[in-house]
C-alpha cells in the first residue's frame, strides 16, 4: 500500500521560511509525480507546485512563483517544497499527493492524483 506522510508544517511569522517534506513509500515505480496542494478554511483545495519525479520538471501556481522551490530526492523517496516570504494568505493545510503519470500542464487537476497524505497545517502570523 503506498504510503505519503508529510511533515514540517508549522506556525511562522509573515516573511519566513518553512520547508515541508513528503515522504514516500509502498511502491516501484520511478516514473510518477508528486503534487503539492492547500486547503484553507472556507476555500476549495488549489494545486501549489508539482514534480516529475523522474527528470525534475516542475510547475507552481501564480500564487507562489519566486517565493516557494519544489525539488526531490529520489534516493529518499522523498519531495520538498520550500516555502520563503510566507504571507498570510499562505494558511492552510498543505496535502501532498502522487500520480502514478505526469500529467505535465494538467497538473493542478486533483482528480489526477491517486494518493494523498494526512495534510500539515501552515500558519502565518504575527
Amino acid at each position: 500500500q503506498l504510503q505519503l506522510v508529510e511533515s514540517g508544517g508549522g506556525l511562522v511569522q509573515p516573511g519566513g521560511s518553512l520547508r515541508l517534506s513528503c515522504a514516500a513509500s509502498g511502491f516501484t515505480s520511478a516514473y510518477y509525480g508528486i503534487g503539492w496542494f492547500r486547503q484553507a478554511p472556507g476555500k476549495e483545495r488549489e494545486g501549489v507546485s508539482c514534480i516529475s519525479v523522474s527528470d525534475g520538471s516542475t510547475y507552481y501556481a501564480d500564487s507562489v512563483k519566486g517565493r516557494f522551490t519544489i525539488s526531490r530526492d529520489t534516493a529518499k523517496n522523498t519531495v520538498y517544497l520550500q516555502m520563503n516570504s510566507l504571507k498570510p494568505e499562505d494558511t492552510a493545510v498543505y496535502y501532498c499527493a502522487w500520480a502514478r503519470n505526469w500529467y505535465g500542464s494538467s497538473w493542478p487537476r486533483a482528480g489526477l492524483y491517486d494518493y494523498w497524505g494526512q495534510g500539515t497545517q501552515v500558519t502565518v502570523s504575527s
